[in-house]
């Protein structure tokens, strides 16, 4: 069957794929999408590599709602499973499954179809990639799938699915990250930007409590591995013999306050410093600047 065929992969064509299931969102004004039959929910079992593992209860209840309402709009796509002439595994529209589960709708439309391993779970990762269905963690272990059991690289993915290399890249890297911090980015809690700030860092998860409890933004997390410069010491240039003796006379001739000079260039240029303590060694200096005292 599927595992014994030889790999067909994305050089199908993503487009040729997905044509059986878009529109993914269709409207009341859609036309209608051709079923090949309408089989038993009991009948249809999950796909053991659907990269979306999670199904939030707010979202399958809005589906469940909607389908008791208005029905299955959008039919399933499906294989036969080997060996069973009566049985079917999903390759997209798990959610829609769970839903009319809930619903107790007893049967749904689907579309049969005769894929290999690789295009369903190529199918599975873009039908959520472009619902916005997959959480970073999911699409990240989606494309990891990809690459370890059909041997796609990062720039044919990159092509097929319309992304960037680099966005595929920087998913992949999520998945070195222990597993409190993938739980953190799965439930929300952590955005992907606070993740790649992560990566490099010797205790991630440590960092990730730190940007959850203060409420950190992602530039704020990246600055958590920076180490912090430290001002360099100000180097005061030791004074010649002569300049300190001139401090000393000025010292004395001012009733012993202390005078700094400071001339740090060559053109004769400089700043004389008189420091006094109190107000009447203030008036006392006023005095004899002007010549008074």
């Amino acid at each position: 069957m599927a595992k014994n065929q030889p790999r067909k992969g994305l050089g199908r064509g993503l487009s040729a794929l997905m044509a059986d299931v878009e529109p993914l969102a269709p409207t009341d004004q859609s036309p209608p999408t051709r079923v090949d039959a309408k089989v038993p929910i009991d009948r249809l079992r999950p796909n053991p590599d659907q990269p979306r593992k999670t199904f939030t209860e707010e979202q399958l209840s809005d589906l469940s709602n909607s389908v008791r309402e208005k029905g299955i709009i959008q039919p399933l796509i499906v294989r036969r499973i080997p060996g069973d002439s009566l049985e079917y595994e999903i390759v997209a529209g798990e959610r829609r499954w769970r839903a009319a589960q809930r619903a107790q709708i007893h049967e749904v439309p689907v579309i049969i179809r005769d894929y290999s391993d690789a295009e369903v779970l190529e199918i599975a990762i873009i039908e959520n990639i472009q619902r916005a269905d997959l959480n970073p963690v999911e699409e990240a272990a989606g494309y990891r799938q990809l690459m370890d059991r059909f041997g796609h690289t990062q720039e044919k993915m990159a092509e097929a699915l319309g992304k960037s290399r680099s966005h595929i890249a920087n998913l992949l890297r999520l998945l070195t990250l222990p597993d409190e911090v993938l739980g953190y980015l799965q439930r929300g809690e952590l955005t992907a930007g606070h993740a790649r700030a992560l990566v490099t860092l010797d205790d991630p998860v440590a960092a990730a409590r730190e940007i959850l409890k203060k409420g950190l933004s992602v530039r704020e997390a990246e600055s958590l591995g920076k180490p912090k410069k430290k001002k360099a010491p100000k180097v005061t240039p030791e004074k010649d013999a002569d300049t300190r003796a001139l401090e000393g006379d000025l010292s004395a001739a001012l009733g012993g306050m202390r005078v700094t000079l400071d001339h740090p260039n060559d053109q004769g240029a400089g700043t004389v410093t008189i420091k006094y303590k109190s107000l009447e060694e203030l008036d006392d200096l006023c005095a004899r600047l002007s010549g008074t005292g």
